[in-house]
């Protein structure tokens, strides 16, 4: 990036170190935390419509898709986080490529398992191989938000099935009582109330959902895990023009200082946001602004 970085061989100190942390790699690097927050940012809204989904499924008065609700919560939040990650990905884009493998290759005669391989033709590969690189890249990242929003979802669901069983009763009941439809009642009455009882639990998964994103690195997206093992490694002059030792302990150190950052950023947020819900609830966090006022 600078002029003088043009030999290394005759940098040092400051210079040297310059050059170094502004090399294409770093640039990657510092990519990548914009990656891990787009995720977030995609990620977050999508698992809380999953979510939101699956506790109405949860509580409709269809018995069949009660238990499909039901059933999605429990069996998702049953299974560890890396299983699902690395089963369900892997499922998925197998899926996909069979899918697709039908459709463009019906003469195709060979077994699509072939031992512990899966073969398809070449058109139906997902992302194809000529592809250029940002393809496959967001094809990964997809694939990571999907998986991502299935599993913080199931979770999402659980929160809030429970908040809308914590609304008083009694304010479902007058509003029937004054002729309102469930329909009525549900999105005028349940849902606006719902949020001060969901928030703690869903500021929980947030901050879950934040320390399971380098779980990135195991679906094959380049993360700030990634390049943090990857720079951070011993280099020697033979492989590179900044040779130095093991130095991943600065690089992880680095990425501490970003999630506790950020995680305490959120949790400002998260207990401002509470403090507004609360306003005019009948809940102890709404009776102590009664009393400060």
């Amino acid at each position: 990036m600078f002029s003088y970085c043009s030999d290394p061989a005759t940098l040092e100190g400051i210079k040297w170190l310059s050059c170094y942390l502004t090399t294409g790699k770093h640039m990657s690097f510092y990519t990548s935390f914009g990656t891990v927050l787009l995720l977030l940012a995609v990620t977050a809204p999508t698992a809380m419509a999953v979510g939101f989904g699956g506790a109405m499924a949860a509580r409709a008065r269809f018995a069949p898709l009660s238990w499909l609700g039901k059933g999605y919560i429990a069996i998702v939040r049953g299974v560890p986080d890396i299983a699902f990650f690395m089963f369900f990905v892997i499922a998925l884009d197998q899926g996909i490529e069979w899918l697709l493998h039908k459709v463009k290759c019906p003469d195709w005669d060979e077994p699509i398992r072939q031992g512990s391989d899966f073969v398809v033709c070449d058109i139906a590969k997902m992302p194809l191989g000529s592809s250029p690189q940002w393809m496959h890249e967001t094809y990964g990242f997809s694939l990571a938000v999907i998986t991502f929003a299935i599993v913080f979802g199931a979770f999402a669901a659980n929160v809030l099935y429970g908040a809308m069983r914590a609304v008083p009763h009694g304010q479902i009941e007058t509003a029937e009582a004054y002729g309102m439809t469930h329909h009525q009642t549900f999105w005028r009455i349940l849902v606006p109330q719902m949020w001060v009882y969901a928030l703690p639990g869903l500021s929980n998964l947030w901050m879950v959902l934040i320390k399971a994103t380098p779980l990135l690195f195991l679906l094959g997206v380049e993360d700030i895990v990634y390049w943090a093992r990857e720079l951070g490694g011993s280099k020697t002059a033979k492989f590179t023009a900044y040779p130095h030792g093991d130095w991943r302990m600065w690089y992880f150190l680095a990425l501490l200082i970003f999630y506790l950052t950020f995680t305490k950023v959120s949790e400002v947020v998260l207990e401002k946001l509470m403090k507004r819900l609360s306003h005019g609830q009948a809940t102890l966090g709404g009776e102590a602004q009664r009393k400060a006022s």
